[in-house]
């Protein structure tokens, strides 16, 4: 309903809603009036305006994995931290630092563990900055956007290519000999904080690739995502240098620099190899190139996980007894993952890398990809529809396909419905205005159900009309047979 209030006079005008044709805007014609007594009229005017029509939202999903994928984040953040501590960049500087702390005044303890919290400070306030330039909108087009995606897949395959040594990625020297002398001149908690950011130029060569690939997982999670990634990654890597300042003789004990550390970069490189191909696979869907089909994509992967272990068996001989162990322990789950994936090849549901790997077909039920199209069926069979918000660069749909929609119980129940599935990142089928099919998609998820979040599912009768409360994300199948109302 629109309400105009023109002076003494409020003229109102009701506007029924269709559900099968969102209006943003409506230029409405000009109004043409005048008063009138029972005597006399004044003379007509034209008055226009145009009316942004607000259209009531549908009711939104439970965003109850808000936390839970803050909370992933940071965990991923913790586990990239927790690996940059042994890369050739950081872990020979464990020691240096902590003596340079422990012999510059009788307070090293707490100088260092100072030290600690400025190495925080700096990696969240670069999440915070990487929010503030780009904005919340523009974080969820990282995730999303086809281009974007291609862009850090060929960005992933620069880093995994400098881990594995054909090249080393740098900043400039004079930017840590500026900063290190600085900090050396200055007193106080300047000088602490010019000595971690001093660390943070030195090491940018192995950390840059962990900070990257940790980012652009972050982006489009929420507003909050970068930094949230990024305080679990500084928190990780701070603790050594504050545990080893305030407890020095463990570093007698630490081992030492050496070629272990070489075997940690490669075994990197093959990993950052691997989680650049969901970036391709993006790109490849929303644009139908079909170069990277799923069996394709496993194929690689089980390179990539055999070249692990490959290469650490290869070189075992040479290492001493405690080290045989330890890359045995990486050796054995290496092989067993990439021989768990060959089944997948040839249409195994292999549910461990569904996040990551291209959607599978999920065999006995019939989809539809246009929602005219399947609003039309719907009515035709007098069934009810499901929409399913989804894209192909959501990792939470993935999952949710492998352990719920492919589940032969939810399967059962998902034969009563229309099973509408509408990607939001989808670049192919343009209108005759340009529009994708992927925008239309996404503006019918946010102007009719006030959400832009995937996966989003939504029951509707054979007319439109809503039946139940949006479903967002679970792994649960007994949860979403609940939800159903068919």
């Amino acid at each position: 309903m629109t309400i105009i209030e023109m002076g003494d006079f409020v003229f109102t005008q009701e506007f029924k809603d269709s559900f099968e044709m969102i209006v943003a805007k409506s230029d409405l014609s000009p109004i043409r009036y005048n008063a009138c007594n029972d005597k006399m009229c004044t003379a007509p005017e034209t008055w226009s305006y145009s009316e942004a029509i607000q259209q009531q939202s549908g009711p939104t999903a439970k965003r109850s994995n808000t936390a839970s994928g803050l909370l992933i984040i940071f965990l991923l953040g913790l586990l990239g931290g927790l690996l940059a501590i042994f890369t050739p960049c950081v872990w020979p500087i464990i020691p240096m630092t902590v003596s340079f702390f422990l012999k510059r005044t009788d307070q090293g303890a707490r100088n260092a563990i100072l030290y600690g919290l400025s190495i925080i400070i700096l990696y969240v306030g670069l999440g915070l900055l990487i929010t503030v330039i780009f904005g919340a909108s523009a974080l969820n087009e990282l995730s999303t956007n086809a281009i974007v995606n291609l862009f850090f897949f060929a960005l992933l395959v620069v880093f995994a290519l400098s881990f594995f040594g054909l090249f080393e990625i740098t900043l400039p020297d004079s930017w840590s000999t500026a900063l290190d002398s600085k900090a050396r001149s200055t007193g106080g908690f300047l000088s602490i904080l010019l000595m971690a950011f001093t660390l943070v130029i030195v090491s940018f060569s192995c950390t840059g690739p962990i900070i990257g690939t940790l980012l652009v997982e972050a982006a489009g999670h929420s507003l909050l995502a970068p930094a949230i990634g990024m305080l679990g990654f500084a928190i990780a890597l701070a603790l050594p240098f504050s545990l080893f300042a305030m407890f020095p003789q463990w570093l007698k004990s630490a081992p030492k620099s050496g070629d272990w550390m070489t075997s940690f970069k490669v075994v990197l490189a093959f990993l950052e190899l691997a989680l650049s191909l969901k970036f391709l696979s993006v790109a490849d869907l929303a644009y139908g190139w079909h170069i990277l089909p799923r069996w394709l994509f496993l194929l690689i992967w089980i390179a990539c996980f055999a070249g692990i272990g490959i290469y650490l068996l290869w070189h075992i001989r040479s290492v001493n007894t405690t080290r045989k162990i330890i890359r045995t322990l990486i050796i054995i789950p290496s092989f067993a993952f990439a021989a768990y994936l060959v089944p997948g090849i040839w249409g195994a549901p292999v549910k461990a890398v569904s996040a990551f790997a291209p959607p599978m077909e999920i065999a006995g039920r019939e989809v539809f990809y246009d929602f005219e199209e399947g609003m039309a069926y719907a009515r035709q069979e007098n069934k009810p529809v499901i929409l399913d918000f989804t894209g192909y660069g959501c990792v939470n749909c993935r999952k949710m396909e492998a352990f719920v929609l492919a589940d032969e119980a939810v399967k059962a129940r998902l034969q009563n419905y229309v099973f509408i599935e509408l990607y939001v990142d989808d670049r192919l089928d343009k209108d005759a205005d340009g529009e994708s099919e992927g925008n239309e998609n996404s503006r019918l998820q946010r102007e009719r159900f006030g959400s832009n979040a995937q996966p989003f599912y939504v029951q509707l009768d054979a007319h439109g009309n809503q039946v139940a409360e949006p479903m967002a994300f679970t792994t649960d199948p007994q949860e979403f047979i609940n939800w159903l109302k068919y």
